[in-house]
């Protein structure tokens, strides 16, 4: 592949491409095999239509599919070698492709203005602690004793706050529609005082008897996180089947030996002790690389070009949607008005992308840079995260021009080790 780079202004670039013919015509044959396959033709047999035939009765959407998977492959690459990142999707023009012949065309787009990184020594960092004290390992131990809870039945007392009771319950709601809907759950467990619980339902619970029966409101406020129940007024009916009481373990050498290979609770402290040592060494690193990211986006006096900042907020915001999805929460009932999400998002988005163009100039004056088998790591480890193939992974890439933020992310976070050997810390 031939490029040409030309800088029309300091902002507004010119790409030349020319891919060369046997890349074209690899790709017209790949797919008018795909066209040949599907293609229905008076006379022949399905699947058995001649390619000749195929490419004069298809020729240009064939054409016209070349260029679409061609070009972007081709853009992507050229300004990955370049450690260029455009401020919108480049404008292509002046395509000529055919059969046999190069495929040609320029891609137009616009950068962002010159920045000077400034000098690297004067970015100063402050050493976080790295002392894990002891009223961190107790509160770890407490932790372990609580996951470690039994339960045991009770039968000579009322419900109180921390029991584990047995329900059947009766939840009755009125719909968008006017009218009541009731839904029942025989045997459902409930912990009085778990975070999830509805507002003023563990109260409600509390001094109930087995055998008992109670029927009460619980008003949602309207700021609840679950849209569908904010505001609104649930009737619930509640009858006890069983009432257990949560029963601590004893902090001694036999709660340590049941946890593990540990000869006694010194033991389990001391791995308890390394453990949040090793966490701690992982969030000091977050830490200082945040607080890098800060103060060099502080050293970019540019306007962040809106089509950026508009691309990192909704980057944000889906990675959000992600999470609650992967929570099991549907982010069409959750109570969020999400244009003022986004609006919240902006101020970070900002320092987000003011961080990436400096980190990228200083990639660039120091020629930082992530080769094809870092790339080919990484899409290992998402494939593997993901249960999908590497091949797949890339592909979709590929297919999206999503290749060069690979390169990227990987690029910029070379960088930031590189400034935080030159930064100076106190």
């Amino acid at each position: 592949m031939k490029t040409e780079f030309i800088d029309v202004s300091d902002t507004q670039k010119n790409l030349v491409v020319e891919i060369d013919s046997t890349v074209v015509d690899a790709e017209i044959d790949k797919i008018a095999r795909d066209y040949g396959k599907a293609a229905r033709i008076p006379g022949f047999r399905p699947g058995k239509v001649p390619s000749k035939v195929v490419r004069q009765r298809f020729r240009d959407q064939i054409l016209h599919d070349v260029v679409h998977g061609l070009i972007p492959r081709a853009v992507d690459e050229a300004l990955r070698d370049r450690g260029i990142e455009p401020v919108d999707t480049p404008d292509i023009k002046d395509v000529v492709v055919e059969e046999g012949q190069p495929l040609k065309f320029t891609a137009s787009f616009e950068t962002v203005p010159p920045i000077d990184p400034g000098d690297y020594s004067t970015i100063t960092l402050k050493n976080p602690t790295t002392t894990v004290d002891d009223a961190a390992v107790d509160d770890a131990l407490k932790g372990l004793r609580e996951r470690s809870a039994r339960y045991e039945s009770v039968e000579d007392r009322p419900v109180e706050m921390g029991d584990s009771v047995q329900l059947d319950l009766e939840r009755t709601a009125v719909g968008e529609n006017g009218e009541a809907q009731t839904d029942r759950h025989d045997a459902v467990t409930v912990d009085l005082g778990a975070a999830a619980n509805p507002p003023g339902f563990d109260e409600a619970l509390a001094g109930m008897n087995v055998g008992e029966r109670k029927s009460f409101d619980v008003n949602y406020p309207e700021d609840y996180p679950i849209g569908e129940l904010a505001g609104t007024t649930v009737k619930y009916d509640a009858t006890i089947k069983a009432i257990r009481k949560r029963v601590l373990p004893e902090l001694d050498d036999e709660f340590a030996k049941d946890l593990g290979e540990f000869e006694s609770l010194e033991a389990l402290k001391a791995r308890i002790r390394a453990d949040l040592e090793h966490q701690m060494m992982h969030e000091n690193e977050r830490e200082i690389r945040g607080e890098l990211v800060r103060q060099i986006a502080e050293r970019v006096t540019i306007d962040v070009p809106p089509t950026l900042l508009n691309r990192e907020i909704e980057r944000r915001t889906e990675d959000f949607v992600r999470r609650l999805i992967e929570q099991k929460v549907d982010p069409m009932k959750v109570n969020i008005n999400w244009e003022e999400f986004r609006e919240k998002q902006r101020e970070a988005a900002v320092e987000a992308v003011k961080s990436a163009l400096l980190l990228d100039e200083v990639s660039r004056r120091e020629n930082i840079s992530a080769s094809d088998a870092d790339v080919d790591e990484e899409i290992a480890r998402y494939a593997e995260r993901t249960n999908r193939t590497p091949a797949a992974v890339r592909a979709r890439l590929e297919k999206d021009g999503g290749l060069g933020a690979v390169y990227a992310g990987i690029r910029r976070e070379r960088t930031v080790d590189f400034l935080l050997s030159r930064a100076a810390r106190i």
